[in-house]
């Protein structure tokens, strides 16, 4: 073999070597793979260095998702539970010796979707890959019509974020989407407990909702009204206080604006009332007086709750404010945001990691919401059928006990339990007792 041979075939083997070198760094990696179990979905997340390209199949007998990702290199995680989910098993293998194709072994049929996120401040890439159930229940179920004009207020409860997005993160990585789906949860049963209101939750476990399908939801479930929880946080760790939001003036006429444009392919109702079949003016006439009062009912409805809230937590400031959540996007449905604290600042973070004060602040919401709708309460409802028959209502005070208050109206205890759906002798300070004719 001759010399220039020699350096020929040195010369391909680095160049060989070199394109190896750059094919490794251009593939990326799985840094971690994670399942989120919802109502009506399954999420499957695999955590990217680097961003990439993909496909998806579905193939039949036996059931199963091919997914091939291409230039990646991905282990699957052991321990991964899979229980109460439609996949059996996730298999791996090398396809075309740089990608790698992902095989989801089913139990159940299932309709998927899959899409890839960019990675953003403190999230990586991300492939998302979602099983929906077929004909899954709704998340939230509407109350039934009742003959009786004595109907519950329906209150729509939605803890902020879930499943793969945690929110913001306090100190010691307390997470916002726990803390705030604990307060949740604890309005929700203040709610139950309180004759005259049936509550449901957007979310009620750790899983994702979009935030046009919380304002789905709330519509689905037919809700008086739309309590959103969350957490605050700031850049600066000083930053402090409680808030309650309503929608602003300019994202009130974008909503308004939005559901006229979409009024000839969309059934929903605004204000109770169809659009489809309304000329432009009269549509725009009737969706520009259900949005004013709707955001007109979430201001009133804010400030009560921004009175009780100041009760329990520093205000971060004394009025409502207004701003274009999404959340609040509802034409018809009152809907406040309510920042329970800055989970960035250390002291407020102790304290909503605190089982205690995330009572005291889900009691000083319900209270709020409470007294906005006794003095204002939907037609129709139980709460202004008392109001009708001019019934005396009493709010608990500190010291109180059932039988104490029995005492004073001249009532039976138990005739006092069962006019508020009461079934033993707990009561609240800041609750509101319906006090039956004797």
């Amino acid at each position: 073999m001759w010399r220039g041979d020699l350096v020929l075939i040195r010369i391909a083997v680095l160049a060989l070597l070199s394109c190896l070198m750059v094919l490794e760094a251009m593939s990326a990696t799985v840094k971690d793979v994670r399942v989120w179990r919802a109502p009506d979905h399954t999420r499957l997340v695999f955590d990217l260095s680097g961003p990439v390209e993909h496909s998806l199949r579905e193939l039949s007998s036996p059931d199963r998702i091919v997914v091939d990702v291409q230039n990646t290199k991905l282990t699957i995680p052991s321990g991964l539970d899979l229980s109460d989910t439609p996949i059996e098993r996730i298999r791996t293998g090398v396809r075309n010796n740089t990608d790698t194709r992902v095989v989801l072994d089913l139990r159940a049929k299932v309709k998927p979707r899959s899409f890839a996120l960019k990675a953003t401040e403190g999230k990586d890439d991300r492939l998302v890959i979602d099983l929906y159930d077929p004909a899954a229940p709704s998340k939230v179920a509407a109350q039934k019509p009742d003959d009786k004009a004595q109907r519950d207020i329906i209150v729509a409860i939605d803890a902020g974020h879930g499943g793969e997005d945690p929110g913001a993160l306090g100190p010691s990585r307390i997470q916002e989407k726990k803390v705030v789906l604990a307060i949740a949860s604890e309005l929700r049963d203040l709610f139950a407990k309180a004759k005259g209101y049936h509550p449901v939750m957007i979310r009620t476990g750790d899983y994702y909702v979009s935030l046009s399908g919380r304002r789905k939801l709330a519509r689905e479930a037919q809700a008086d009204v739309l309590i959103s929880i969350h957490a605050d946080a700031f850049t600066n760790p000083q930053a402090n206080g409680a808030s309650v939001y309503a929608l602003s003036l300019r994202g009130a006429s974008s909503t308004a604006a939005r559901y006229l444009a979409q009024r000839e392919n969309d059934a929903d109702l605004v204000g109770g009332v169809t659009l489809s079949d309304k000329d432009d003016v009269l549509a725009s006439v009737l969706t520009d007086l259900s949005m004013t009062s709707t955001l007109d009912r979430s201001l009133q409805m804010g400030s009560a709750v921004l009175k009780e809230v100041g009760g329990v937590a520093r205000l971060h400031k004394s009025q409502v404010e207004q701003a274009a959540f999404a959340v609040l996007k509802s034409p018809d449905i009152p809907s406040i945001l309510v920042e329970t604290g800055f989970i960035s600042n250390p002291t407020e973070a102790r304290r909503l990691n605190n089982a205690d004060y995330r009572r005291r602040m889900a009691r000083a919401i319900f209270t709020g919401v409470n007294d906005h709708f006794y003095a204002q309460p939907p037609a129709g409802t139980y709460i202004a059928w008392v109001k009708q028959q001019g019934q005396e209502t009493y709010t608990i005070a500190r010291g109180d006990t059932l039988s104490g208050i029995a005492d004073r109206f001249n009532v039976s205890v138990d005739s006092l339990r069962k006019q508020n759906n009461l079934s033993g002798s707990r009561i609240l300070v800041g609750q509101k007792l319906i006090i039956p004719r004797s």
